[in-house]
């Protein structure tokens, strides 16, 4: 079988050794070295069975990115500024910090260079939100291929009058689609009388709005409180914090 060469960037994507733009950056500073020897050109193709190893500077470099999490409020934007509106990063700064963090991090402003959005969350929507200076954790919470589930909270009204029927719960669970495509399977369960739990694997736009339209809900308020293992819990609206260095999603 006869192997295929790739892009050195896209395969360092691919074992998870950093994000294509970083394995970019590293190329060109000679960080990068296939079977022993240094490729500093950009666009270098690989085999897959060679071995790629990095400069410890680019693992120095990686460990000071950080992730921040952010209990973002309703008027917010996830990620770039747009009508007007302003955006989460704007929240991140020394006066917004959660007290309670635990983590050992000094804030300083040149954290919020690079720093981007890992998924959205709407103007109107509320909770946790990523943000991270990390390639690799963009990857895991938005890659095409995560498998990190999302838990949200959201405050809904039936318009049909009465309660709604367990069959159009099911539905949420699995049978809608949205977009002319089926959406993957959900769990959706009833939290209390008027509030629903939703865990997702997929993020369309305005994805559980329009799931609860097609059910006859209306939705009055939501709030993501879980990204994989990562919790909302306790960071008040509007502050933020760091990913902690035990932290997973």
């Amino acid at each position: 079988m006869t192997e295929e060469l790739l892009r050195l960037s896209k395969r360092m994507s691919e074992l998870g050794l950093s994000s294509r733009r970083e394995a970019d950056e590293w190329i060109a500073r000679g960080w990068v070295r296939v079977d022993g020897k240094v490729v500093s050109e950009l666009g270098s193709k690989v085999y897959p069975s060679q071995r790629i190893t990095v400069e410890r500077q680019a693992a120095a470099e990686q460990s000071k990115r950080v992730t921040v999490l952010i209990n973002k409020p309703v008027g917010y934007v996830s990620g770039q500024a747009e009508d007007g509106y302003t955006p989460a990063i704007a929240l991140i700064k020394a006066e917004n910090r959660w007290a309670d963090d635990p983590a050992p991090e000094q804030f300083h402003p040149t954290q919020l260079r690079s720093l981007v959005a890992a998924g959205r969350l709407d103007i109107d929507s509320v909770g946790l939100l990523v943000l991270t200076q990390d390639g690799r954790v963009a990857k895991q919470l938005i890659g095409h291929d995560t498998d990190i589930d999302k838990e949200y909270l959201v405050r809904v009204e039936y318009t049909k009058g009465g309660k709604l029927p367990e069959a159009d719960l099911k539905r949420l669970n699995h049978g809608l689609w949205l977009d002319g495509k089926a959406l993957l399977p959900a769990k959706v369960r009833w939290q209390n009388d008027d509030q629903l739990s939703f865990t997702l694997r997929e993020g369309k736009k305005r994805q559980i709005r329009r799931m609860c339209e097609a059910v006859g809900l209306k939705v009055l308020g939501l709030k993501r409180v879980r990204i994989g293992r990562v919790k909302l819990g306790d960071l008040p609206t509007g502050q933020w914090r760091y990913l902690g260095p035990d932290e997973r999603f």
